[in-house]
């Protein structure tokens, strides 16, 4: 949701009223939970239906926004398609920032946020997450790293690196990022100047060289079992 939830009566229109009526066929009195990503989950009940939108009774405040652990994805932009599927498991891993990093083997010179926030709010009614991730302007990579803040880990994925990621993970517990780089891969220039920050640790992601976006699935698996909220739960 674009507003603030509160209860009383809630029109819909567009697209969010045509799901509901045409897709999901809902009558009135039906129930509907809803979120706008700053108080929480609500339940609400269908008040009024006419042929091309609705009314909404917003009722009971059912939950906080939920607090999701501090992980950032810094991933390079790929084509139409696989950079959606990668925000989508992004959301609902539990990652609290999505920062597009270009590169200079990225395939894509910048993805269109408005489709990728929109893919995230589809994530989130999937698996009922009530924090959407932030998803950061489009930033090049040496401007990145130069801007990085204090104390944020900066886990590395790359085919050259090496260790137990699960365990190296563990053992930096604490605000953290992952870092991604395109189809091709980083460039010589690129990895040196990764390697070289201060914040940065490589991890290795197993035997195979994975494609971009599963190595994105990957390697925030093992965080969220390592430090996230899947080791704490």
């Amino acid at each position: 949701m674009d507003s603030v939830l509160a209860p009383g009566p809630l029109p819909l229109t567009g697209t969010a009223a045509h799901y509901l009526l045409s897709v999901m066929r809902l009558a009135v009195g039906d129930p509907v939970r809803l979120f706008d990503d700053r108080t929480g989950e609500w339940l609400a009940t269908v008040g009024a239906v006419r042929k091309r939108d609705l009314i909404l009774d917003i009722g009971d405040h059912l939950a906080e926004r939920e607090a999701v652990p501090d992980l950032w994805l810094c991933a390079a932009p790929l084509k139409k398609g696989r950079i959606d599927w990668l925000v989508e498991k992004a959301c609902e891993l539990g990652v609290d920032r999505v920062v597009p990093t270009l590169t200079r083997r990225a395939v894509v010179d910048a993805p269109k946020l408005d489709r990728l926030r929109a893919h995230m709010v589809e994530a989130a009614e999937q698996c009922g997450r009530t924090a959407l991730p932030t998803l950061a302007d489009p930033v090049k990579l040496p401007a990145l790293l130069r801007e990085w803040p204090a104390g944020r880990r900066l886990f590395f994925a790359d085919e050259t690196g090496g260790g137990d990621p699960l365990a190296t993970m563990r053992a930096h517990a604490g605000p953290a990022a992952i870092l991604i780089g395109p189809e091709g891969g980083f460039d010589d220039a690129e990895r040196e100047l990764v390697r070289a920050h201060a914040a940065a640790v490589p991890i290795s992601l197993g035997p195979r060289i994975l494609r971009a976006d599963t190595a994105a699935a990957a390697a925030v698996s093992l965080w969220m079992a390592a430090a996230g909220d899947w080791h704490q739960s």
